[in-house]
């Protein structure tokens, strides 16, 4: 089981471990983390206590929309319970039987925009909890669904940790409506090949760029646990939240790589990083790196890196 430890500084300079506990009320974890929901998950909160009606039987703790554009449902535990899971798949399926009623809700909540960018492919759960058993993680593993385990503790000084414990990417929905795969099917694309663990239908690399996409994914997914999630305008690679996206340039034999860095600490270069803030983009991150040689990889190395210790 993945553990967090944190320590504080005491007055004599020496290291004192925090020690972390559960909230007393479910609804106070709930309420704190759909407020920062974008900030701590990359979730974009649609609605609370959902009902998802006579058959299914329920109330979704939180409904949102991820930054990939996949439907989530949020479950949250105030201590360890294996239920949490079992609930969220419960929720999903409603989900799978009510495209158009959540498509609704996300044109209400976010605009017209964001309800024509709803990616059905993968839909996505997040389970909030104190903790999860042995049984909670390998049935992780083998549910086709893509799902999130994460931990939660609250410390002295109003401090929340949330510790992701367990991810499953998931497989791909066949079940896509038409319209979606009408869309797809209609985006004209430079001849490609497969490259690295992106490799699929959304993520096939234009064949100019493979060496240099190979040696860029080994630099993204060098930092621990990375899921690399092939969408269908780009390349995500994200623990929690996104942490770096990346797309291709064909034309101009680059690649371009966004990264979640606050642009303020980092030296930009003309022609080379650039602040993408307020600037609309395909892919989520406020750097944008231009990457055209081996070089140009090298002095993308260490914001890389510093885009992942921060993640």
């Amino acid at each position: 089981m993945a553990e967090l430890m944190l320590f504080r500084r005491d007055a004599g300079g020496q290291d004192v471990e925090l020690t972390g506990s559960t909230v007393a009320l479910e609804v106070e974890l709930q309420r704190r983390v759909e407020a920062g929901l974008e900030q701590m998950l990359g979730i974009r909160f649609l609605a609370s206590e959902y009902p998802t009606g006579p058959w299914h039987r329920g109330r979704i703790d939180t409904l949102g929309l991820d930054e990939n554009g996949a439907p989530v449902v949020i479950e949250f535990k105030k201590g360890s319970d294996s239920g949490v899971l079992s609930q969220a798949v419960s929720y999903l399926s409603w989900l799978e039987s009510a495209h158009h009623e959540f498509e609704a809700l996300v044109r209400r909540v976010l605009g017209a925009e964001a309800g024509e960018s709803i990616d059905w492919r993968r839909p996505r759960m997040v389970c909030i909890a104190a903790g999860f058993s042995h049984h909670d993680r390998v049935a992780v593993q083998r549910l086709p669904e893509r799902i999130d385990l994460v931990r939660y503790r609250v410390f002295d000084g109003g401090l929340l940790s949330l510790l992701l414990v367990d991810s499953s990417p998931g497989s791909p929905n066949l079940a896509a409506s038409r319209r979606h795969r009408e869309r797809d099917a209609a985006v004209v694309s430079a001849p490609t090949v497969p490259a690295g663990p992106a490799a699929g239908s959304a993520g096939l690399v234009p064949e100019c760029l493979r060496d240099l996409y190979a040696e860029l994914d080994d630099a993204l997914t060098a930092w621990g646990e990375v899921e690399v999630a092939a969408l269908r305008h780009y390349i995500a690679y994200r623990r929690l939240v996104n942490v770096a996206s990346v797309l291709f340039r064909p034309r101009h034999e680059a690649v371009l790589v966004y990264l979640r860095l606050d642009p303020g600490s980092v030296v930009l270069e003309e022609g080379f990083s650039r602040d993408m803030r307020g600037i609309g983009h395909l892919g989520t991150g406020d750097v944008e790196l231009r990457l055209a040689s081996a070089a140009d990889l090298e002095k993308a190395t260490p914001l890389i890196r510093k885009a992942f210790e921060a993640a």
